[in-house]
């Protein structure tokens, strides 16, 4: 079974680039290091038997937390078993241990600012996500978890994969989300490529190897960090195969997958890569790209017309809006707007429901917006509707207006026109920037961070 997180997560996070040295912050010294007996040991070609306790050592301190040994080597391992089973391949175990690490401090600086900026996933949006993923693999839960045991994944450490994973969706939709702009101008460029491939956007199958440049790097960093990008080179030149090269040199998240981009229409095809992209054909490699964040490969696997179909699907709304203001704070309005969505599953109209409480223009239409399709609304509508569905009422939902619940009334497909091939343009204008954008967002926070290696010969 191929388990679809992608319904539910927000791809493309860029991942750790080294620390540099000399930063101050919290140290730890070896009383740290702790013995636990009731993990079992991790086979690398080791002669440790597998009933043997291992010293769950420190491996790396990350502000004022500890990634450990167990940690580190668990990880390695499911990793590199679910990249043998999916590519045939072997990466070299080693280089993979390093990303793995370097994912892992990631994860700890984001879920760290995630904490201490306030936002919590809690259990009922959890166990949310995690039915909507069971459904899209045509599962009940408990179906879908006994599947995952069958493939030897832990269901607890599944469902907190799946929690870090929309606290990160979050920090992308507060974070730099809802502060993207496109200009007219922007999506007048995006038209007049289209109009110049033929009038129908190409698409790109694509993967990427980013080797990452520090924040404020030295000229020697850059130099070792371009001499890896060189060795990553040589490796493809020499007939490696572009998923090993990625799992072993790549700093990029979807790094372990193969540094795979997946099918991309031309504007949402990396910037710096986009007019290289056109002039490439299937199967060919980019040479090394210098960018701000670092250094890139790139390889075109395949490439296609756009679909013929001019055809959008829209949404039919409704809403309930609490605005936030000096007497209204937003816990106020989220345990108001619960109290209401608890009524409703109670049995309670939602017409009637925004007639009485709703503070939008709609809402002596009961909360009707009306037919509306992604990009025409708010931001953060757009990942909300295509999960709803008719008749069901989404979780409180937060804009620069306020808070909204959101009711999905009925969907449709209708014909693009004009407005509608514009609107289109700027979606994919739009989620190319918001790539990008977190992108360096991730890289700057990682950079910000203490992080202190415990172990020689783990850093990049």
């Amino acid at each position: 079974m191929n388990v679809s997180l992608r319904c539910v997560l927000i791809p493309f996070f860029a991942l750790a680039v080294i620390a540099q040295a000399g930063e101050l912050g919290p140290r730890f010294d070896e009383r740290d290091v702790v013995s636990n007996p009731n993990t079992s040991a991790i086979q690398q070609g080791s002669s440790t038997k597998a009933t043997q306790p291992i010293l769950d050592k420190i491996i790396a301190v990350v502000n004022n937390e500890v990634i450990t040994q167990v940690e580190l080597e668990d990880r390695t391992e499911t990793l590199y078993n679910q990249f043998v089973r999916k590519s045939a391949q072997t990466p070299d175990k080693d280089a993979l241990r390093k990303q793995v690490l370097e994912r892992l401090i990631t994860d700890k600086v984001l879920t760290q600012y995630g904490r201490e900026t306030g936002l919590r996933i809690d259990d009922g949006m959890l166990d949310g996500a995690v039915t909507r993923i069971a459904e899209d693999n045509k599962l009940d839960v408990a179906g879908f978890r006994n599947k995952l045991q069958q493939e030897g994944i832990e269901w607890s450490k599944f469902r907190e994969e799946i929690r870090k994973e929309i606290l990160y969706a979050r920090l992308r939709d507060r974070e730099i989300d809802s502060k993207t702009v496109v200009t007219d101008a922007e999506v007048d460029a995006q038209l007049r490529a289209e109009a110049a491939a033929g009038g129908n956007e190409e698409e790109f199958l694509i993967s990427h190897i980013l080797v990452s440049i520090p924040e404020q790097a030295d000229p020697d960093q850059i130099a070792r960090r371009e001499a890896r990008a060189r060795q990553a080179m040589d490796k493809l030149k020499a007939g490696q195969s572009f998923n090993q090269v990625a799992a072993t040199f790549s700093d990029a998240s979807d790094a372990l997958q193969g540094g795979s981009l997946g099918w991309r229409p031309m504007s949402r095809v990396p910037s710096l890569f986009s007019g290289l992209a056109q002039s490439m054909k299937p199967g060919e490699i980019s040479s090394v790209i210098r960018a701000g964040n670092g250094f890139h490969i790139f390889q075109v696997l395949d490439r296609r017309g756009a679909k013929e179909s001019q055809i959008v699907k829209q949404f039919h709304l409704r809403e309930i809006l609490i605005r936030l203001n000096a007497t209204v704070t937003e816990n106020d309005a989220r345990a108001k707007l619960a109290g209401i969505r608890e009524r409703w599953q109670a049995g309670e109209d939602f017409v009637l429901l925004a007639k009485l409480n709703s503070e939008d223009e709609n809402r002596n239409k009961g909360g009707d917006i009306g037919w509306v399709s992604q990009g025409e609304s708010f931001p953060e509508f757009d990942k909300i509707m295509v999960s709803l569905k008719p008749g069901e009422v989404s979780e409180p939902v937060r804009t620069q207006m306020g808070l909204h619940l959101l009711q999905m009334v009925e969907t449709r497909e209708n014909e693009v026109g004009e407005e509608r091939r514009r609107l289109a343009a700027k979606q994919g204008v739009r989620a190319r920037k918001v790539d990008e954008a977190f992108d360096d967002w991730v890289r700057q926070q990682r950079d910000a961070a203490f992080v202190e290696y415990r172990e020689k010969g783990l850093q990049s």
